[in-house]
């Protein structure tokens, strides 16, 4: 049996998420070389962790929403660390202690005083507070290591223009037929549009694509697999789409992007700050990110919105 030492690290949650979660995990990757880096995600995103080149394996750990696992298929030995990158506690820090780690580095909380972490900040974006987190620690961390590999396969539509409708939730779901109004607008300026979808999403996809007059062969509804996603992704054109994993992955990818966001501000979800990433967002109240209901934040942008933060991308012709 290996000797090696373990390190557990709780991130049970979505793909743009864990692509969030890059530059922490390469940090934690420098940090205990020796270590077995086991990250606790989704199945389906074993793929991506190791496309981060920091993960050694995947435990299958999943739960409703954005909620906790109840509980963790740990098997042999106490992790000798454990790494909550799920939330700010109790009930993600409960679940890693469960496995009893040698270590325990997580987010300070008033009902779990034992833990001396550092505090968490609400308003903080997403990339930098787990830096900071982990930099707390003694562990330095770069928010901006985010690229990930070229993928290896060629791109099924090599520079299109890339149209996701789908998002997490309803309320950041901008209108499908405002997202189909800027295909038809992209193709009569002799643009090649495709339209991509979750598992989940093959009604959405299928409407936009109706509506725009796509080809069956500009249509990757069903949820591609990751590895033709990140093809399709890194040799397209521009990515548009709501706050939602693929435009994690056009930030991960260094393509043009076009993100439109509401109910949650792009300084807590948004891409960094270049003139290839191009964001969308009316300020007021937050919303929920997981409502039934499309926010009214999004729905004050417009197709003409849309449109012209496309023209001012850099030109790549």
């Amino acid at each position: 049996m290996s000797t090696r030492p373990r390190l557990l690290v709780l991130r049970a949650l979505g793909l743009g998420d864990l692509l969030a979660a890059v530059p922490a995990l390469r940090a934690l990757r420098r940090a205990f070389p020796r270590h077995e880096l086991v990250l606790a995600a989704p199945e389906e995103l074993a793929p991506v962790a190791a496309a981060t080149g920091a993960v050694d394996r995947l435990l299958p750990a999943s739960a409703p929403g954005r909620a906790v696992p109840p509980r963790l298929d740990w098997t042999g030995p106490p992790p000798d660390v454990g790494v909550d990158l799920h939330g700010n506690g109790p009930p993600s820090h409960r679940l890693v202690q469960s496995l009893r780690p040698g270590g325990l580095l997580a987010f300070a909380h008033p009902d779990m005083p034992e833990i001396d972490g550092p505090p968490w900040c609400a308003e903080e974006h997403e990339r930098d507070r787990w830096c900071r987190f982990l930099t707390a620690y003694g562990i330095p961390a770069d928010p901006t290591d985010l690229r990930l590999p070229r993928p290896p396969d060629p791109s099924p539509a090599p520079g299109a223009i890339v149209v996701h409708p789908g998002a997490g939730a309803p309320s950041r779901c901008w209108p499908v037929e405002r997202y189909a109004a800027v295909a038809v607008e992209l193709r009569e300026r002799g643009h090649r549009v495709v339209v991509t979808g979750g598992a989940d999403e093959g009604d959405l996809v299928a409407r936009l694509a109706k509506e725009a007059r796509l080809p069956d062969t500009d249509v990757f509804g069903g949820g591609l697999p990751f590895g033709r996603l990140c093809a399709l992704v890194a040799g397209a054109r521009t990515v548009v789409s709501g706050d939602t994993g693929i435009a994690h992955l056009a930030v991960a990818h260094a393509t043009a992007s076009v993100t439109l966001f509401g109910p949650v501000p792009p300084s807590r979800w948004g891409p960094p700050a270049h003139p290839r990433h191009q964001v969308l967002w009316h300020p007021g109240r937050d919303g929920d990110p997981h409502g039934r209901r499309t926010d009214p934040a999004l729905l004050r942008i417009r197709t003409e919105d849309v449109l012209e933060a496309l023209d001012r991308l850099p030109d790549r012709s």
